[in-house]
């Protein structure tokens, strides 16, 4: 695709396992922009938690933060369920997200030149990362709907766990990601509704994508 005369960002909130994450990198790679899934910075400071618990403090944080390469975020130790229930509560550190947000934001407005923009997913991206977005979505489906697919996710990479411990634990997350009282998801009226329990991955990438290229036609390139 064409470079843009004006750069856009995308942002999209969603519970887990709704499928952002999937449609978030094929959005991002159709119209090269560069893409941020926020929500595994907070499950790799999880894993650091877990794994260094004496050293996990915030200067310990801020040095890893600031060293963040692609590689640490896509360490396959990280769909781990467990990780993700810990990230939920890590999450919740006030002085945490502060450290988390910054570089978020970063990303979102200080991307390389090369990119049309940014597309960030997480649980706060619409309204406390990129509120001027040019384009904002809430992706969701029924729990059940995403209990089986983050099961059949699972059980791929050889992990031995049923689907009720999978639905009890993305109930708890949805429980902890709603109601927190730092930055807790939810959908701002001003983005838009996608909802994917009864979508392929295909078709929720065409809904979005022609979202998108209906309002840059419409704008004149944003």
């Amino acid at each position: 695709m064409k470079k843009f005369e004006k750069r856009i960002k995308i942002a999209i909130d969603s519970p887990a396992a709704a499928g952002a994450g999937t449609v978030a990198k094929k959005i991002s790679k159709y119209f090269n922009l560069f893409y941020l899934d926020t929500g595994k910075i907070y499950r790799y400071l999880a894993f650091l938690k877990m794994n260094y618990p004496k050293k996990f403090g915030y200067t310990f944080i801020t040095k890893k933060i600031n060293n963040i390469k692609l590689k640490d975020l896509n360490k396959k130790v990280l769909s781990n369920d467990d990780i993700g229930i810990l990230a939920s509560y890590v999450a919740k550190d006030n002085k945490i997200r502060k450290l988390v947000h910054n570089f978020q934001i970063k990303c979102a407005y200080k991307f390389p030149r090369k990119y049309n923009g940014s597309c960030l997913d997480g649980r706060d991206i619409t309204y406390k990362i990129v509120p001027d977005a040019n384009f904002k979505f809430f992706i969701t489906a029924n729990v059940k709907t995403r209990a089986l697919r983050r099961y059949k996710e699972l059980i791929k990479l050889g992990k031995k766990i049923s689907y009720q411990e999978i639905l009890n634990s993305i109930k708890k997350r949805d429980k902890n990601d709603y109601n927190r009282r730092i930055s807790p998801l939810k959908k701002t009226k001003d983005s838009i509704l996608i909802n994917t329990t009864n979508l392929t991955k295909s078709a929720c990438f065409l809904k979005i994508k022609k979202i998108i290229e209906k309002k840059i036609k419409i704008n004149g390139n944003i």
